[in-house]
């Protein structure tokens, strides 16, 4: 996070008094952050496994960072892949590669991953980390799209949910919070341009979900008040359902 408070007062041009000032402010926010933020005690709950329903058997995959693994909620059914699974009324067999803390350059070791069994369908959610990382934005497109090529060309459907609103996050103050959000409404644009150019389907989750977590953080962010609660995850899973019930169809045509 010390990296990406650089880099937005920075801003690629010469550091004059007010750049100065600004990133003495960001730098003092984001270690107040660091203080109010708990790193995590306990890994995720993995909702990998079979759920059952009628027809052919849907293999599914979800890859990314901590928001795709589920940190934050109380119980495997509360994780995002979880619920998509369950929702779907199919047999699936599930199974949860994502990586606490990852961001876009810890895609290809979980595309490998997932790559040693059948694929139909991927889901991905990926970007916060890029942003407060401090991955400079044409490398995290670039290494995305190379995610998203390889399970295509492995004959799978690739469904990303693209990076977050980071403004909502309450422990960010402004005007930190006002560089997240536009540093990951950046990121999510050029995402949601390279998957669907790579043969994906893109959901912005901060344009759909950003004004309702930040209308009620208390029940929208888990304890950490970084990471979505089970309310948070069912409504991260509501959103990428109608591309993953799109892609499914498409598929069967």
């Amino acid at each position: 996070m010390n990296r990406f408070a650089k880099a937005a007062a920075y801003g690629g041009g010469g550091l004059g008094l007010a750049s100065a000032i600004l990133t003495g402010v960001l730098f003092g926010q984001v270690q107040w952050a660091k203080r109010v933020i708990p790193l995590p005690d306990a890994p995720p709950p993995d909702g990998s496994g079979f759920f059952p329903g009628d027809g052919p058997t849907i293999r599914l995959v979800m890859l990314g960072d901590s928001s795709a693994a589920g940190l934050g909620a109380d119980h495997p059914a509360q994780t995002p892949g979880a619920m998509i699974a369950a929702a779907l009324g199919r047999p699936v067999e599930y199974r949860c590669l994502a990586v606490v803390g990852a961001d876009s350059r810890h895609l290809a070791p979980q595309v490998e991953a997932a790559l040693t069994e059948p694929v139909d369908l991927a889901v991905m959610i990926i970007g916060g980390n890029d942003v407060t990382h401090g991955v400079r934005p044409g490398t995290a497109v670039a290494l995305l799209t190379t995610a998203v090529k390889a399970l295509r060309e492995h004959g799978a459907q690739v469904v990303v949910g693209t990076c977050p609103d980071l403004g909502t996050i309450q422990p960010i103050q402004p005007p930190l919070r006002w560089v997240a959000r536009q540093l990951s409404r950046q990121l999510a644009a050029a995402q949601t341009t390279a998957v669907e150019a790579a043969g994906g389907h893109a959901v912005q989750l901060g344009t759909l979900l950003g004004p309702e977590f930040a209308a009620a953080p208390d029940e929208m962010f888990s304890a950490d008040r970084y990471h979505p609660s089970a309310a948070g995850y069912a409504a991260a899973a509501n959103a990428l359902l109608p591309a993953v019930r799109a892609t499914l169809t498409r598929e069967a045509a």
